[in-house]
């Protein structure tokens, strides 16, 4: 994502112009935490309580230094815990973490962080990456149809975007709004409508640290947003029905300039790992 990031300190909220989210649940105590290899399997299915701890996230090392137990996997610079499973609403079964990753903009030579997120995705997905069946991360990362592969599936998927800082919902809106508007280069009234309804879901709204963002794409034409201020969602807060806004957002994070390069780098690990 482009844009400015104000920082009064350290601790202190920041504004800032990106591209989105996550779910947050609680804690996980440290003796309950294990190493394990993400994705080296996809859970069945794991129901979710109201309460249950946080996610994990992931940075281009993720697969091999994340930390986690066999139901979340942990991003070592954000500490956001992903769930390795979950049910959303919208979806028709459970989706599987690939990977994770964070957002850093750089102020006044200083990384701050803005927000963790991790891909999920519907298993029968992997059935249909043929291309990446014995390849190495490296490679996989650097192939755009296999990545166009997956959004073309009409299967679901969802980014899980989790904010490490306050920030005020019009801010969220015009930093994402920043980066997919560009690549809609003849926007059509549909286009314009769905970024309408986009972005009514956030203008004055104050999204807290932790809150959580999913964007769920049901098919490429159809994508849910569910915002949730204390873990998961329990709804969908807007439907938006447009090839050129879904596409879009999508490519904000993994096509050929993504935002958080350390999430499409940890999704081709889990992709290398799946498809070995």
């Amino acid at each position: 994502m482009l844009g400015v990031v104000t920082v009064s300190s350290p601790t202190q909220s920041i504004s800032w112009n990106f591209h989105p989210r996550i779910c947050f649940p609680d804690r996980i105590p440290p003796n309950k935490i294990h190493t394990f290899p993400v994705l080296s399997t996809f859970p069945a299915r794991l129901s979710l309580q109201k309460h249950t701890s946080p996610r994990t996230h992931f940075s281009p090392k993720a697969a091999a230094s994340s930390v986690g137990s066999a139901e979340y996997t942990e991003e070592p610079s954000t500490k956001v815990k992903f769930q390795t499973s979950l049910s959303l609403p919208g979806c028709s079964s459970a989706l599987s973490l690939l990977g994770t990753g964070y957002r850093e903009k750089v102020f006044a030579i200083i990384g701050v962080k803005v927000y963790a997120a991790g891909l999920y995705v519907n298993q029968a997905i992997l059935s249909k990456l043929d291309a990446g069946k014995g390849r190495s991360a490296t490679e996989i990362q650097e192939d755009s149809h296999l990545f166009d592969s997956i959004f073309q599936a009409p299967l679901e998927k969802s980014l899980d975007i989790v904010l490490v800082r306050d920030v005020d919902g019009k801010t969220f809106w015009d930093a994402l709004d920043d980066a997919v508007s560009p690549r809609i280069k003849s926007p059509t009234p549909v286009d314009k409508s769905a970024l309408s309804t986009f972005r009514s879901i956030f203008q004055g709204r104050p999204l807290k640290k932790g809150t959580s963002i999913f964007l769920t794409w049901l098919d490429p034409t159809k994508m849910l947003v569910s915002v949730s201020a204390d873990g998961m969602p329990s709804g969908v807060d807007a439907t938006i029905e447009s090839t050129n806004v879904t596409w879009a957002l999508y490519d904000v994070f993994f096509g050929g300039d993504p935002v958080s390069p350390s999430l499409k780098a940890s999704v081709a690990n889990g992709l290398a790992t799946v498809l070995k």
